[in-house]
């Protein structure tokens, strides 16, 4: 007999953090049925970590309606479809030297944690055809926005003979396909970011005009918010902290006070962290404090998950389809 992760759970996770996890995954499960929609906002490494195997079928499944992301996520997950097998993983990385971590750098390997992306086959292969992608644009007066270019980039099956795992953990090829709404504040911090700036100072792009800008994603956020919130709820389910997280939030308080709309406060509000409260932290800030700020309300489920993000969420993302699963064979 097959136990679903939803009744393993539910059986060992009884107290405390462990069972926050549960009742943030019983309160999207709720949001769902509602039909309410969710926000996933992705920092730190969450790409190199492989998220995409259990994040793909959220999105593939209508769990996940938009997406905010660094850069460094944005780019880590073609990275890994295209170049896993030359994936170099460090036993035991904290105990290496200075001299070993230069090493890895002079074989070309840069360490995320436990795990090194190799820049020739990674970074390089993908900056080739995107390259060329921008320099088009350019010849042809268009401009668009980082993640768009890698929607183009997989949906026209150039890289598709370099996969070297099942296109089906790729999270971001799922979201291509379903022309999900990303947002990718300060991409500049980022690889392929650095690399469009490489591109303009070597003069193989003549301008910055192919790519659209942070202030501009705000601008669609706020477009997306407003339509998304007009027929349901939105919820917002956060990994880490940062900009990914903190830019996508402070979407509602700028249309309700610079603007001055009348669009509903965030639905649901959860977030996967190991930060602890401190002065000036965003990532360890509660959430009541996000109800000063006009992000949410006293009557938004809230919820904090105090673990690791790697671990935590493709258990909530698992129990949420789970859940779907239950309310589809009832039906």
């Amino acid at each position: 007999m097959t136990i679903s992760v939803r009744c393993v759970l539910r059986h060992h996770f009884r107290h405390f953090n462990a069972r926050t996890l549960v009742d943030a995954a019983d309160a999207w499960a709720a949001h769902a049925d509602d039909g309410g929609k969710m926000m996933v906002t992705l920092a730190g490494a969450m790409s190199t970590a492989e998220l995409g195997i259990s994040l793909a079928e959220m999105i593939r499944r209508d769990k996940v309606h938009a997406i905010t992301t660094t850069g460094a996520n944005l780019e880590e997950d073609v990275f890994n479809l295209v170049a896993q097998e030359h994936y170099v993983r460090v036993p035991d990385p904290r105990s290496l030297t200075a001299e070993q971590e230069a090493e890895l750098r002079d074989k070309g390997l840069n360490r995320v944690a436990d795990t090194c992306i190799p820049e020739e086959e990674a970074m390089r292969k993908v900056e080739r055809p995107l390259l060329e992608l921008w320099q088009r644009a350019e010849r042809d007066g268009r401009r668009h926005f980082p993640h768009e270019y890698l929607y183009e980039l997989l949906l026209s099956g150039a890289l598709a003979g370099s996969y070297q795992v099942d296109p089906r953990h790729s999270w971001l090829l799922a979201a291509a396909e379903k022309r999900l709404p990303i947002f990718v504040p300060g991409w500049e911090d980022s690889t392929l970011g650095n690399v469009f700036v490489a591109s303009v100072m070597r003069k193989e792009l003549e301008t910055w005009s192919p790519i659209r800008g942070g202030a501009e994603y705000m601008a669609a956020l706020a477009d997306w918010y407003r339509e998304t919130s007009s027929s349901a709820k939105v919820g917002f389910f956060q990994i880490g902290g940062g900009i990914a997280g903190d830019f996508p939030i402070c979407v509602v308080p700028m249309l309700r006070l610079d603007l001055e709309e009348e669009v509903p406060y965030w639905s649901y509000f959860c977030q996967i962290s190991d930060s602890t409260p401190s002065f000036g932290s965003y990532s360890g800030a509660p959430p009541n404090e996000k109800i000063t700020w006009h992000k949410v309300d006293v009557d938004t489920p809230r919820f904090v998950i105090e673990s690791d993000a790697t671990i935590v969420a493709p258990l909530v993302f698992s129990y949420v389809l789970d859940c779907w699963g239950v309310r589809q064979q009832k039906s």
